[in-house]
């Protein structure tokens, strides 16, 4: 198989990781020069993904930041051959999978929308790994929902990347969900450490602090432009969180008792029910 990557950061750094460990030929490009060529001589990458090259892929794999991402399929979709499917990663799905879709019937290429659920806390080629995605779930974005050689066609060139499952979703759930699951933790997060007492936490500090403020390290570029674009989602979870934080301000602030341990227990009810269902 011929594997294009488009960026080599954490996320296409691991595909390009992950390809070439299975034995498959991966060119690449990157904003920055030195990346691929360092790349190539780590041996990674076989060669530069040029514009010659895209129509000899047979799997096109872009990892960039979304509004990037339309910018290079607008700019090389006429150069992909009708053979190649091409699978992006962004963190938001509608407006990168409504652009890919109209462009792939326009030039008979096949685009499928993709988040895969793994990374890090650090960024960049040097921290991408060729197990980053194991076991993990690949969020899939098909342009239809009743093709089954389509499926079958993603799961058989996504098989290298030895994801733990490949989940099937419309743009609109993808950016709904996915603005609880993670981008609702990123902004917590990163509130959280703001605390002047985030400075004293040393030597008084245990798991739930290290889970809790994982993710406050992240790539503020980044993060500001998927906030930015699933806004509407973010909005309503943030005003969802804000809601419940009010009723736990007001249980301390009463000194009322059971209406606090009610809200614990509400929480703790909750958890316990999504992880009996198996969603933990």
């Amino acid at each position: 198989m011929k594997v294009g990557v488009v960026g080599l950061g954490l996320i296409g750094g691991s595909f390009a990781k992950a390809y070439k460990a299975a034995g498959h030929t991966v060119y690449a490009s990157n904003r920055t020069k030195q990346t691929l060529d360092y790349a190539v001589l780590s041996g990674t990458v076989d060669g530069e993904l040029t514009d010659e090259r895209l129509a000899e892929c047979d799997l096109i794999l872009i990892a960039l930041y979304p509004q990037i991402t339309i910018d290079w399929l607008k700019a090389h979709a006429a150069l992909i051959s009708a053979n190649t499917m091409v699978i992006d990663a962004c963190g938001t799905k509608r407006a990168v999978c409504a652009a890919g879709f109209a462009l792939a019937t326009e030039q008979g290429f096949t685009f499928v929308g993709g988040h895969p659920m793994a990374g890090t806390a650090r960024s960049g080629f040097k921290y991408a790994t060729a197990s980053m995605f194991n076991g993990a779930s690949m969020l899939i974005v098909p342009p239809v929902f009743d093709d089954m050689a389509l499926f079958e066609r993603v799961k058989i060139l996504l098989e290298p990347a030895n994801f733990g499952r490949l989940t099937v979703v419309t743009a609109e759930q993808h950016d709904r969900v996915i603005a609880f699951t993670s981008q609702m933790a990123h902004v917590v997060s990163n509130a959280y450490v703001k605390s002047p007492v985030t400075r004293e936490h040393k030597g008084l500090s245990a798991g739930s602090y290290k889970d809790l403020t994982r993710v406050a390290w992240l790539d503020e570029n980044m993060w500001t432009e998927l906030f930015l674009e699933n806004r509407d989602n973010l909005l309503s979870e943030l005003d969802n969180f804000i809601e419940h934080i009010q009723e736990y301000r007001a249980a301390l602030e009463k000194d009322d008792a059971d209406r606090l341990r009610g809200l614990l227990a509400e929480g703790k009810q909750v958890k316990e029910e999504v992880d009996r269902s198996g969603q933990r």
